[in-house]
């Protein structure tokens, strides 16, 4: 059976219908499981824009930037420790924790397309996640003077109910009103007419997946989403005594959410039994996949990031050079001084092309950034996102550029949370200053020459022992960690850090990728690393060899972490997959936090390592529209027009499936290879020791159609973990100070 499906699917590329496998936006969704592009199919499916000359709603309707005025009213004057903020940073804090940039048009769409499975609206709705647990649940912060529907409104909805007005001065036609829930607002949706209203049934649109599937059902409200719905959080130094109650004093505004569950809030709708079911619960609390929409084929979430000491940043970015389109935005040089925002450090065109960049991947002008990749799903070539184009053709493009500069005032105004400022803090740190002494000379000889933005002289090397000796006497100094980065910002290549590989595999930065526009050229002209060996969890006796296949794939680099205000962050690395999570944002709960991952990162041996391979926890399958399977298997549908192929056995390294590139040349592995034997484990109803052994026999043309066969979750960074124990000791009670 195996051979005659290789040659009907291998007929079916000579003869051309393979373009059967292409969706189309009535075709696209319900996919659950082949991998963060080919079955992200299951997360998203988003309408196609006209292919000439998409513009804008704001610009279809003859709005201005002069439409969408900034706030100057100090919204959110409790919150970041209630710093006095200056007009630029007051208008630039609003913008962060409010401004939508018009994508309420682009989650309106993905709610109706995706067959129900990602809604926004009833994310939001107490039935599905109640309030009181919303944080402990979704990791989401609740708005102070809200409480939980105590009725349904006229809508037949159970969103949060308003007791306090919010503050004064927020235009609601511009940036919605509020949901409850902080970055998620409420806009009217304009397509919701007299017949739209006669249809609408607030009960079935919660409980009846024949109702709320389809996909021309129209919602009474859009929802917009505010860069602060990833980014607000419980403030270290002032935490709230009850999470899901929190007061604004209670709250930072760019921490970085390390409690959001990623999954039950943009996929609220997926079911257990389906392989994106399990991709989603494998994924660490507090992170995203940023490249899951535009995708890079690589499941790939990562820690959201802390914004701090973004002067000092600045200070010491390097100068890399531009090009193209990256050149039209307000500001850009040919070469110019650059920090490094993502942890690949790929959006390298500076501050405010790094902050827009943000803007278009959670929607803003979606009506042309889904034309250039086919969302989600990658059986096309990527096309560049072109600034030129979005100036001239989105106003929530050019509303969203007057803002930056406001955005960036506010960001070089945060500071570090530090532990001996919070609450019982001191008593989490040694007394013994011989200890601490001890601890800052072990910094100064094995973590500052990557972990420090100040550093030696140009004329010697931070690694040498002269640059040892210039720490050492650095670090003494009362002001080392005054704004100090804690990060040199550089770029250093996977073969010396050996952290897990999926985030410096992304490919969405290089030249003709959807975000060319966004990295420079001297990103784009990094040789890739050299060869990798990856723990093969199928043969532990045979390393998976992998090496970036040409120059047009990611290099291979991250750029050097931030420790400051290290104490709060755990978990570590730029997976969270280091430490365990506590979900309790008390100074407490970080410390023990903190204590579980700074052990593992220091003591490797008590690392879960293997066990930290994300893995399927139960059965699974996978759901697949008919028109992605070669002829030969779409007799399997049900008449629905689903294939429920599997199953998958429990235990089956996710990656494995979820990190597959299936452009039409590899394409052919997953579809000769994959799905022939799920069909045949469903056909034989064969036992979960039967369907582990198929598989087996899928895995090397899997590995070799592998992106990132890189499957450890937790290695790499062993830089001092050869001290002693006493100077691990010491060394921990100098990054309690950070």
């Amino acid at each position: 059976m195996e051979f005659s499906c290789q040659k009907v699917y291998q007929e079916d590329i000579n003869n051309g219908s393979v373009k059967a496998l292409l969706p189309t936006r009535g075709d696209m969704l319900r996919l659950a499981g082949v991998g963060s592009g080919l079955v992200a199919c299951a997360f998203l499916a988003l309408a196609s824009c006209k292919k000439s000359e998409p513009v804008d709603e704001a610009k279809a309707a003859g709005k201005s930037t002069a439409d969408f005025p900034q706030i100057a009213a100090d919204i959110f004057k409790p919150m970041d420790g209630g710093i006095d903020l200056s007009p630029e940073e007051i208008m630039g804090r609003n913008t962060w924790n409010l401004w939508s940039g018009g994508n309420q048009h682009f989650w309106n769409r993905a709610a109706q397309d995706s067959y129900g499975l990602m809604d926004l609206l009833k994310m939001l709705d107490n039935r599905k996640y109640p309030r009181v647990e919303r944080f402990k649940t979704l990791g989401l912060v609740n708005e102070p003077g809200f409480r939980a529907a105590g009725k349904p409104d006229e809508f037949g909805l159970w969103l949060d109910e308003q007791v306090e007005p919010e503050p004064a001065g927020i235009d609601e036609t511009v940036y919605g009103k509020p949901s409850g829930v902080l970055g998620f607002r409420l806009f009217p949706n304009p397509e919701f007419n007299s017949q739209a209203r006669q249809k609408w049934d607030g009960d079935r649109f919660m409980n009846d997946p024949t109702y709320y599937n389809d996909n021309k059902l129209v919602r009474p409200y859009r929802v917009g989403v505010a860069c602060g719905a990833c980014h607000i959080s419980p403030y270290p130094d002032n935490p709230p005594a009850d999470p899901e109650n929190p007061h604004w004093e209670n709250l930072a505004s760019a921490i970085g959410n390390q409690y959001i569950n990623e999954g039950k809030v943009f996929a609220c709708n997926v079911e257990k039994g389906g392989f994106f079911y399990e991709m989603l619960a494998a994924q660490p609390r507090g992170t995203s996949d940023t490249s899951r929409i535009a995708t890079d084929h690589i499941n790939n979430p990562n820690a959201i990031n802390a914004i701090f000491l973004l002067a000092e940043r600045e200070r010491i970015a390097a100068p890399e050079k531009m090009a193209g389109g990256t050149l039209s935005l307000p500001g850009e040089k040919e070469e110019m001084p650059v920090p490094h925002i993502l942890k690949d450090g790929a959006d390298s065109i500076g501050v405010a092309g790094a902050t827009i960049r943000v803007y278009v991947n959670i929607g803003m002008f979606s009506e042309y950034w889904l034309t250039l990749h086919n969302r989600l799903i990658g059986l096309k070539k990527q096309q560049p996102f072109e600034i030129p184009y979005a100036r001239e053709h989105s106003i929530f493009w050019r509303a969203t550029e007057e803002r930056l500069a406001n955005i960036a005032a506010f960001f070089r105004r945060l500071k570090p949370f530090h532990l001996a400022d919070a609450p019982g803090g001191q008593t989490y740190i040694t007394k013994d200053e011989a200890v601490m002494t001890r601890g800052k000379q072990v910094f100064a000889e094995s973590c500052a020459s990557c972990h420090s933005s100040k550093q030696p002289p140009p004329n010697i090397d931070p690694q040498s022992g002269e640059g040892k000796t210039w720490f050492r006497t650095a670090v003494m100094t009362a002001d080392f960690l005054e704004n100090n980065f804690l990060s040199n910002d550089r770029r250093y290549p996977l073969t010396k850090i050996e952290t897990n590989s999926a985030r410096a595999f992304a490919t969405n930065a290089k030249a003709g990728h959807v975000w060319d526009n966004f990295s420079s050229q001297t990103y784009k002209e990094i040789s890739p690393v050299d060869e990798l060996d990856f723990f093969n969890p199928f043969d532990e006796t045979r390393p998976i060899k992998f090496k970036p296949k040409d120059k047009n794939v990611a290099p291979g680099y991250y750029r050097v972490p931030s420790l400051v205000s290290l104490w709060s962050s755990a978990p570590f690395l730029h997976n969270n997959a280091l430490g365990k999570f506590t979900g309790d944002p008390s100074v407490a709960g970080r410390m023990e936090a903190f204590n579980d991952a700074v052990e593992k990162l220091l003591w490797p041996e008590k690392r879960p390592n293997r066990a930290s391979i994300w893995r399927t926890q139960n059965e699974c399958n996978l759901h697949l529209r008919k028109e992605f399977v070669p002829k030969a298997f779409q007799k399997f549908a049900d008449e629905k027009g689903f294939l429920n192929l599997g199953p998958i056995p429990k235990g089956t390294p996710i990656n494995l499936i979820a990190n597959l590139e299936p452009n039409l040349q590899q394409f052919g592995a997953l579809q000769l290879k994959l799905i022939p034997i799920l069909v045949n484990i469903k056909a034989r109803g064969l036992s979960p020791e039967a369907s582990r052994a198929e598989l087996r026999k899928a895995v090397p043309e899997l590995n070799a159609a592998n992106k990132c066969p890189d499957f450890i979750e937790d290695k790499g960074h062993s830089f001092g973990t050869d001290l002693a124990e006493d100077d691990k000791r010491a060394l921990i009670e100098f990054l309690k100070t950070f």
